[in-house]
């Protein structure tokens, strides 16, 4: 293997993995945000008006804050937590925060779009709130929780070359520190493929797979 085939391997290995554990981290905490704001809303199964509104208002906040601000604004957190601000863990930092609230949205809106008769009807049928939650409203949800996982990890992508560029590891840096400092055009070229191919497989999987658990087709 060449040194320049290495280097391109070696790039592409750091941003899988950043991008791999933060869509765990965000996906998995979003997930449960999502499901929290759901129930809790005004005509949620565990309505708590108040506690919904604070909640709403704290992913508000955080979504509002671009990737780049919250990149810095995290520093501190970040080396606390990995002992470094620099390199490819100390970016799944910034990453998962950023990108939690982002898919909390996107997973709160399938939640809201499951019929309620079918809520209403599981309540009438005596199930307890936390069964309807996991037999009623996340199977429902589930074509569009897949779909916002697509969405979320493409721009968790995204978010990961941006992070490359101050020190993170990854194609991006890749392409900052070779195509764009160097003057190596060719280096840009290739990790936009590398990149437009990596988005375009996770797209494909996405829909195939939300096409595959959506039952009403």
């Amino acid at each position: 293997m060449s040194a320049t085939t290495e280097k391109y391997v070696a790039a592409l290995g750091e941003t899988l993995l950043m991008v791999g554990v933060s869509s765990v981290i965000a996906i998995g905490v979003g997930l449960m945000l999502a499901v929290v704001l759901t129930v809790t809303g005004p005509r949620g199964l565990y309505a708590r008006p108040r506690f919904h509104k604070g909640l709403s208002i704290v992913v508000n906040i955080f979504r509002a804050v671009p990737f780049i601000i919250l990149l810095v604004a995290l520093l501190p957190v970040t080396r606390a937590l990995t002992g470094t601000t620099l390199g490819t863990w100390a970016a799944v930092v910034p990453l998962s925060i950023s990108l939690i609230p982002f898919y909390a949205r996107i997973a709160q809106v399938s939640l809201n779009d499951v019929d309620s008769g079918l809520i209403e009807a599981a309540r009438a049928m005596g199930c307890r709130r936390w069964h309807i939650v996991r037999h009623v409203l996340l199977p429902e949800a589930l074509p569009g929780i897949i779909g916002g996982m697509t969405v979320t990890v493409i721009a968790m992508i995204n978010a990961s070359a941006m992070a490359g560029a101050v020190g993170a590891g990854g194609l991006g840096d890749l392409a900052i520190r070779y195509g764009y400092e160097r003057y190596e055009t060719r280096v840009m070229f290739e990790v936009i493929v590398v990149l437009v191919a990596l988005v375009s497989l996770l797209q494909f999987s996405g829909e195939w797979l939300s096409r595959k658990v959506n039952h009403r087709f």
